[in-house]
């Protein structure tokens, strides 16, 4: 006789429910040997939170920075909560397995740039099982948990110029979905929140500020010989005016060394060298091409990437730091100039002042003379050295990644509240409307 449709349906439904595993039960069957163990349950009110880590490794600059200082800070600050590390290599996920008692590590397969976001990362986040996920700016289009993003700043908002087209089209598409779908948005800056809200017109309750903190690793260096010793292993052979940041048109390095230029030009008697430390980002081309074909080309440095652990060796060797971007969401290398002691001259626009305070000499990005006079004035005025100098060391210490850590778990709790309590509601709905 033959068999219904309906009777089909039926006995296909039971295998399927035959054969489907629990999440916790694939997560022990299944697991491989680059994922975490990850326990299923947990202490009522203990939160389980997913941090996107695969900016650690990558000499991302900022974006490395921020969240490498970040998950230490909470590791820090608490032990109660759980948290799982979402990782790209294997080689960088294995120095931090272990390291934290409530810290996991996952490794996120396949990884390919195209694949993380919108697959890789969301099935991973389903398998660990957390309350929410944090990444930074772009989030998966479809993620099974909550999302908190940080949004650092809209620079391919507004210089999109900086930027190739295909990036600035990616930026804008996935960082304005990802915003208007957050539910918590952190940044670093009044600036920033203030840029987000109006940009993407989102409720400013949504919108939280985390300022950025300093390591302890910046302070000061008094070891001439350490200082010695860095320069030589960058061929740094005499004073030097120093300047920091990924090598990108936003960071107006061309401005800064013509700048510089003009200024060895005019003053005879300063012989300063020029560093610039940082990772080639994109559209460089035009800053190679203004040190190769300018005066002065062999007194003009470019060290590439250079480890934390000689950065502040080099800020504390300095004569001076000049950071002349024009357009930042915070600024990370000018606080720790600061709190290694040396003067700063640095933009007056975007969220820099707010960052500085009075503790840095401000300037217009966009007037070349402008950052020459600066230059000039601090190279040659003791006194005004020494008073930024004490300025920068007082305003660093207002700023840490302990309470950049608190302010982001406060924003953790919000949302796993916000979210249970909603699925409670949700729940007693229910169940008022099968009685």
């Amino acid at each position: 006789m033959p068999i219904s449709r309906s009777t089909r349906r039926g006995r296909s439904s039971r295998r399927a429910r035959r054969w489907r595993p629990s999440i916790g039960a694939c997560a022990r069957r299944r697991r491989r040997p680059h994922e975490a163990e990850v326990r299923p349950m947990r202490p009522r009110g203990r939160m389980r939170i997913g941090i996107d880590a695969h900016a650690i490794g990558s000499q991302t600059a900022g974006n490395e920075t921020y969240i490498k200082n970040l998950i230490e800070a909470l590791a820090a600050i608490d032990e109660e909560n759980e948290y799982v590390l979402f990782f790209t290599r294997p080689e960088i996920a294995e120095q931090w397995r272990d390291r934290f008692r409530n810290f996991r590590v996952w490794v996120v397969r396949p990884h390919t740039r195209y694949l993380r976001i919108p697959l890789s990362l969301p099935w991973a986040v389903w398998r660990a099982q957390v309350d929410l996920l944090h990444v930074q700016y772009a989030a998966p289009p479809v993620c099974p948990r909550p999302i908190v993003t940080t949004i650092h700043d809209l620079s391919f908002e507004h210089l999109p110029q900086f930027y190739t087209p295909r990036e600035r089209w990616l930026l804008k598409l996935a960082v304005g979905y990802t915003a208007r779908r957050a539910a918590r948005i952190l940044t670093v800056s009044e600036y920033s929140a203030r840029d987000i809200r109006a940009t993407y017109r989102v409720p400013p309750e949504r919108v939280v500020v985390t300022p950025e903190g300093v390591s302890a690793l910046f302070v000061p260096v008094r070891d001439r010989e350490r200082i010695h010793a860095v320069r030589r292993r960058y061929g740094i052979a005499r004073a030097y005016i120093l300047s920091v940041g990924s090598l990108q048109p936003r960071k107006n390095l061309v401005r800064l060394i013509r700048a510089y230029v003009n200024l060895r030009r005019r003053d005879d008697e300063l012989d300063h060298q020029l560093v610039i430390v940082g990772k080639k980002g994109w559209l460089y081309q035009d800053i190679f091409r203004a040190a190769q074909h300018a005066p002065f080309a062999e007194d003009i440095i470019f060290t590439g990437y250079v480890p934390e652990e000689d950065l502040p060796a080099l800020y504390s060797g300095a004569t001076v730091f000049v950071y002349p971007s024009i357009f930042e969401g915070f600024g990370l290398p000018v606080l720790e100039a600061m709190a290694c002691g040396v003067p700063v001259i640095t933009s007056h626009s975007s969220s820099l002042p707010e960052v500085v305070g009075e503790a840095a000499l401000l300037v217009n990005p966009y007037d070349e003379r402008a950052i020459e006079e600066a230059l000039q004035q601090v190279i040659w005025n003791d006194a005004m050295r020494r008073e930024l100098s004490e300025r920068g060391l007082r305003r660093a210490q207002q700023f840490s990644w302990r309470r950049t850590a608190e302010l982001t778990l406060r924003a953790y709790e919000d949302v796993v509240r916000h979210v249970t309590g909603s699925e409670r509601a949700a729940s007693a709905q229910a169940a008022g409307a099968s009685r």
